[in-house]
């Protein structure tokens, strides 16, 4: 009984850490959506107006996020933008390492460490998924019309592009 414990344990924390940074990219968006969402239940929206009113700003958020993203061609712009993705990611990070510290780990200074390390690497999973989603950045014009995509047509070198 032990061992199947011990072994379920371990499951159900892989998952939970695998769950934390296949979402880390819709902190924002969930954080902007629960934002809202409350904002509306409080001025008498009622749960069902409420729901409706989260679901759409967090939509609206992560979709007007990537769009933008993928519509930028300034780098340092590209870079704002997923920080913005990166930073909620990052803090939700920070909190569920130091929690999942607290449960074994003793010394305060440990926990520190490992939550802090825990932030930095689900904001970069978070920062990579962001750019991973818009693709690469480009030379910011599109290929000429039957060119298909300048790299892989060649249309580069023949002075096409």
């Amino acid at each position: 009984m032990i061992i199947i414990g011990v072994v379920l344990g371990a499951f159900g924390i892989g998952l939970f850490c695998w769950l934390l940074f296949t979402l880390a990219v819709y902190a924002l968006p969930f954080s902007a959506s629960l934002t809202a969402g409350l904002a509306a239940f409080h001025s008498g929206a009622g749960m069902f107006g409420a729901l409706v009113v989260g679901i759409v700003a967090g939509t609206v958020t992560l979709g007007a996020g990537q769009l933008t993203f993928a519509m930028a061609r300034s780098p340092l712009i590209r870079a704002a933008i997923a920080l913005l993705f990166a930073t909620p990611a990052a803090v939700a990070g920070y909190h569920a390492t130091l929690a999942l510290a607290r449960v074994g780990v003793s010394s305060q200074g440990w926990r520190q460490a490992f939550a802090i390390i825990g932030a930095i690497l689900v904001g970069g999973t978070a920062w990579g998924r962001m750019t991973f989603l818009a693709g690469p950045l480009g030379n910011g014009k599109p290929p000429p019309p039957g060119c298909g995509t300048a790299a892989a047509d060649g249309c580069e070198d023949s002075g096409l592009s």
